[in-house]
């Protein structure tokens, strides 16, 4: 199989926050980008976090960049939104860190807590264990039909 020429966060994976709140993103996804790459972690509505890789992050920045200054009602949006995002890396062991907000958002608090990482092809989210067992007791046959319709796979 050759090497996509887009990044594929497919699949999910559950590992432990280590006694710093540091989380081990899976080989398979970061082998995807080089050493120092940045990420931007943002606060989904959902209740989790999507973490979003440079090719995402920068279609958010090219629509945040076209907004007018004179637009100041969007402007206070974009700043309220921005401030409770995190750029990211991982560290020489593939961890990252989330801040508090964005750990107290995702319900992420404490210390050896599980983490289910989750591929969303384009970007991964990562969910505490019980918004993601409610995510996933949803899900049904119909929906996964609902999905596959709707993209015409």
């Amino acid at each position: 199989m050759s090497t996509p020429s887009k990044p594929y966060f497919a699949g999910n994976f559950r590992h432990s926050l280590d006694e710093k709140n540091r989380l081990t993103i899976p080989s398979s996804w970061r082998g995807l980008f080089a050493k120092g790459t940045t990420f931007l972690a943002i606060p989904n509505p959902g209740g989790y976090v999507t973490v979003l890789p440079p090719a995402e992050a920068e279609k958010l920045y090219e629509k945040f960049a076209a907004v007018p200054l004179s637009d100041t009602e969007a402007q206070n949006d974009i700043s309220v939104f921005t401030a409770s995002t995190q750029t990211l890396s991982f560290d020489s062991q593939g961890r990252i860190a989330l801040n508090e907000s964005l750990s107290s958002h995702a319900g992420i608090t404490s210390p050896k807590s599980e983490v289910v990482l989750v591929g969303g092809l384009n970007k991964f989210n990562l969910y505490n264990t019980a918004k993601w067992a409610e995510v996933e007791s949803a899900s049904t046959s119909a929906s996964q039909r609902s999905v596959m319709q709707r993209f015409g796979i």
